[in-house]
């Protein structure tokens, strides 16, 4: 049975987006897909051009970079959105000097409201050494608390290492 709300986490290139593409295909809802990456250069366009690649004319896609609360408040019961990724957006947030807090509150509360299945893509970044910069140390606690959020939230959770999910909360999709 498809939960109402999943979330997704993994290392970089770990299979994450791929699974949750896969779920959101199974569904047979109306897809949606919320891209929060900002392209700034030659690889970020080609790993842009790869998702886009792995989704079929069945999707509608909305670019939203930092709000996601408008796009998440249209959509209708009954439909399916994949928010890819957690991350991204909340980078995006600190590069803007947002109040981080606040924007995860929005963000929490918005997928609170959400009529729609959602389920959202994030990074795992909290296993790795102690960053050396003080901008870098923000935002791997500022992703690690919304990580504990976004899992707090969602009926399912799964981490997805070297392609394979691993469930950590609810049950397997």
């Amino acid at each position: 049975m498809l939960p109402r709300t999943t979330f997704a986490l993994g290392g970089a290139a770990s299979g994450k987006s791929e699974w949750a593409e896969s779920l959101v295909n199974s569904s047979g809802l109306p897809k949606t897909y919320l891209a929060t990456g900002r392209i700034w250069d030659d690889e970020v366009q080609e790993r842009v051009k790869k998702h886009q690649a792995r989704r079929d004319a069945g999707w509608r896609t909305v670019e939203c970079p930092l709000d996601l609360t408008e796009p998440l408040a249209k959509l209708p019961a009954g439909e399916i959105v994949l928010i890819d990724c957690a991350t991204m957006w909340l980078s995006n947030h600190l590069m803007e000097n947002s109040d981080l807090m606040a924007a995860q509150a929005q963000l929490l509360t918005a997928l609170r409201a959400c009529a729609a299945h959602w389920v959202i893509v994030s990074n795992e970044v909290g296993q790795g050494i102690v960053p050396e910069n003080a901008m870098a140390r923000q935002f791997r606690e500022a992703q690690g608390r919304l990580n504990m959020a976004l899992a707090a939230e969602a009926d399912t959770v799964v981490q997805v290492v070297v392609g394979l999910p691993q469930l950590l909360k609810g049950e397997m999709p």
